[in-house]
């Protein structure tokens, strides 16, 4: 919920979905940021005024590196009738995508139908050698993109409608930003703040654009003593390749987990490709709160995994259970 002074938006009302705490946080403005659910946040706002948005589903498909006969540094990208496609080479997978298409479910659950992946396996045999086929799919996932709404026409595709995004006061002190997506979140946070801080942010360039995500800075350095590590550690160059990649230097934060326990540096029963030291670092310092959450979004079995993670679950619950 949203707090009122009047006319003006004072803060939320907000409930922790875990423990079911609920508080009051109190801001002199309010950015609404809701992505898909920014017309029912509206709506809970009672704002006069607001941005419609529509809901277009995006799926892409994972197949092994080994099944596309290409060099694992190159790319393609290329038009359809509907959409883009692009066929990227993403953690020894390839990355197929992806459909574009009007979602007028629950948003809460959006799903990849069976329509979607032929759609993707049609386009991409279409420019490959070696066709694929259902049974090369390691994985699926999908998710949906608010795209701004103007006024359409009955019918009209989401494909049609623009990926820009924009910012405006639904209320006094409450702004809400819709649109754009998730390659456009730095330049959507600046415009976002500079909108609410109005006069305050003339003098006061954003530095986002030159600030390093969270284990960037000195990549480089750490790239160049891969095979110290491999060496010291007992594991293959592409693995710990991986693991910079995926933790930057906060690789460090896992290694001096291992040096600690030397367990945490043997691969994952259930899924080798990883180490159990993953899964430990994800409920120690990542925010995981269920099993589900190591699985689908810290290391994200479940579309790097045929089983979803299924085999490597008890392991992982009974590493992470005492964290």
């Amino acid at each position: 919920g949203y707090l009122h002074d009047g006319d003006q938006v004072t803060g939320v009302h907000a409930r922790d979905e875990i423990s079911g705490e609920e508080f009051d946080i109190h801001a002199r403005r309010t950015i609404l940021a809701g992505g898909v659910w920014t017309e029912e946040q509206q709506d809970l706002a009672k704002a006069d005024a607001g941005l419609k948005v529509l809901a277009s589903k995006g799926v892409h498909i994972t197949v092994a590196e080994d099944k596309i006969k290409a060099d694992p540094n190159t790319g393609i990208i290329s038009k359809t009738e509907k959409s883009v496609l692009f066929v990227i080479p993403w953690e020894g997978y390839w990355v197929i995508g992806t459909t574009d298409t009007p979602w007028n479910e629950d948003v809460d659950a959006p799903v990849a139908t069976s329509q979607d992946i032929d759609y993707l396996l049609e386009h991409a045999n279409a420019i490959l050698a070696d066709k694929l086929t259902r049974e090369d799919v390691i994985g699926v996932y999908s998710g949906l993109r608010p795209l701004l709404q103007p006024v359409v026409k009955e019918g009209q595709a989401s494909t049609k409608v623009s990926r820009e995004h924009t910012v405006m006061e639904v209320e006094p002190a409450l702004a809400a930003i819709a649109g754009g997506k998730f390659t456009t979140y730095r330049v959507m946070a600046e415009d976002a703040v500079d909108f609410v801080l109005g006069d305050d942010a003339k003098d006061r360039r954003s530095l986002t654009e030159s600030v390093p995500l969270l284990g960037a800075q000195g990549v480089g350095a750490l790239r160049r003593g891969q095979s110290g590590i491999a060496e010291k550690y007992g594991w293959d160059e592409d693995r710990v390749k991986r693991l910079i990649r995926r933790y930057g230097t906060l690789i460090e934060d896992l290694l001096d987990l291992v040096d600690e326990d030397p367990e945490l540096g043997q691969p994952l029963e259930g899924a080798e490709r990883y180490l159990r030291v993953e899964a430990h670092y994800a409920a120690a310092a990542e925010g995981a709160v269920h099993l589900g959450d190591i699985l689908e979004r810290r290391m994200r079995l479940n579309y790097e995994a045929a089983d979803r993670g299924k085999n490597a679950a008890e392991a992982v619950a009974a590493i992470v259970a005492p964290v």
